[in-house]
């Protein structure tokens, strides 16, 4: 066993289907299970074979009734922990802790990592929208009937149009803070640093198959979106049409959201157990196996927050940026098709820079420490992760 970011091999691990001579993970250290700190005083009490109180019954042996005495009989010690988690399984509260903690105690090179992939990726769209992407036509308010309809799709067709490259943009800049963040991450577990360089030199050999799994997750979401759209785009645009189209939306929505939820951890076993594209969509699938709703719950809340954070600091921008380029928002409001220039765009794009500077880390916190809780659960990673810490009492192989 070494100290890498890979930790152990998940080859003998319970989720493959091998349970035995695999030692279980530490429980929760949450007050039950162990001894009350206010225990009665030797000779005060009886064995429960003779009852009452009287004196005479001999003083509890060491590591029974009184103190505990190492990680023995005395009940569970408190769980280490060398870095930013206790190694225990996690509770919700313990893994978002974990990744703000991360950013705290990291931020050079956490912040700058996800400040410079923002910043690049957010010229590149201010770039796009600029000089490449057609201008948004505007849409009749006093339109109806088949014309509206028209117009209806034709802006949406647009919007969907404008959206692609920065989405393509987006999807790279997640590609490269996420593998480098999930190596600082896993170093942080430990209670290491690692500096840029480290990090970068770490990640850089695992960015084309990061990539080649975020295609092939992406093209997996599409030709089921697809297939769930087709038949009400055969049946036509009458009414029977648009009721199986919005049925099929429905129902793809969901296969969507279950596969990528159960693919959801695929990305970190890419990265830190050196996975192929194929077995880290595996190893995902194993680990998420019955927890599908506690990490759909997980993740709901991590970009809850998110959105919450978006809003909070775009809307102040968004205020700001429409009142240097439209003359203020009365004008705004009553100008549908305006069209903004580089104030607008400068002033928008540096929040959206603040948002991903801050999102990155945090979402790839998540997601790299759910991966890490999961595996403690079900395969006594935090065995191997106290080892590899150094912590006192886990330097000796395990059998």
């Amino acid at each position: 066993m070494n100290d890498s970011p890979g930790w152990a091999s998940p080859g003998s691990a319970p989720s493959d289907g091998q349970e035995t001579g695999i030692p279980q993970p530490s429980s929760p250290v949450d007050g039950s299970g162990q001894w009350s700190p206010a225990q009665p005083p030797p000779g005060q009490w009886s064995p429960p074979s003779a009852p009452g109180n009287g004196p005479g019954a001999p003083p509890p042996a060491p590591g029974w009734g009184g103190a505990p005495q190492g990680p023995g009989w005395g009940g569970a010690p408190a769980a280490a922990k060398p870095g930013v988690i206790p190694l225990r399984p996690l509770g919700v509260g313990e893994i978002l802790d974990g990744a703000v903690s991360t950013m705290r105690t990291h931020w050079r090179t956490v912040l700058g990592i996800s400040l410079t992939v923002s910043v690049i990726a957010e010229i590149a769209v201010i770039l796009m929208q600029r000089y490449l992407l057609p201008a948004q036509e505007p849409v009749d308010p006093n339109a109806t009937g088949a014309e509206a309809l028209r117009q209806a799709t034709d802006s949406a067709q647009m919007q969907l149009l404008n959206s692609g490259p920065s989405t393509f943009v987006a999807m790279i800049a997640t590609l490269f803070t996420t593998s480098i963040l999930t190596v600082v991450i896993s170093r942080s577990v430990l209670g290491r640093g690692v500096t840029l360089s480290e990090a970068w030199a770490e990640a850089r050999p695992r960015l084309l198959p990061l990539l080649g799994l975020t295609l092939l997750l992406s093209l997996m979401s599409a030709g089921i979106m697809a297939v769930g759209l087709l038949p009400g785009l055969v049946l036509g645009s009458g009414s029977s049409g648009l009721a199986l189209v919005f049925l099929g939306f429905l129902a793809s929505c969901v296969v969507v959201l279950w596969l990528m939820i159960r693919f959801t951890l695929a990305a970190p076993a890419l990265m830190l157990e050196r996975q192929s594209v194929l077995t880290a969509l595996r190893r995902s699938a194993k680990l998420v196996k019955g927890t599908w709703w506690r990490t759909f719950g997980i993740l709901a809340l991590t970009y809850l927050l998110v959105i919450v954070l978006t809003l909070v600091i775009t809307i102040p921008f968004g205020i700001i940026a429409v009142t240097l380029d439209s003359g203020g928002l009365s004008e705004f409001l009553n100008n549908s098709s305006q069209d903004f220039g580089w104030p607008f765009l400068i002033v928008t794009g540096i929040g959206e820079v603040i948002v991903s500077t801050l999102a990155y880390p945090f979402t790839a916190g998540v997601m790299a420490l759910l991966y890490v809780d999961q595996r403690i659960r079900r395969e006594a990673l935090d065995l191997d992760l106290a080892r590899a810490a150094g912590v006192p009492g886990y330097d000796t192989s395990r059998s």
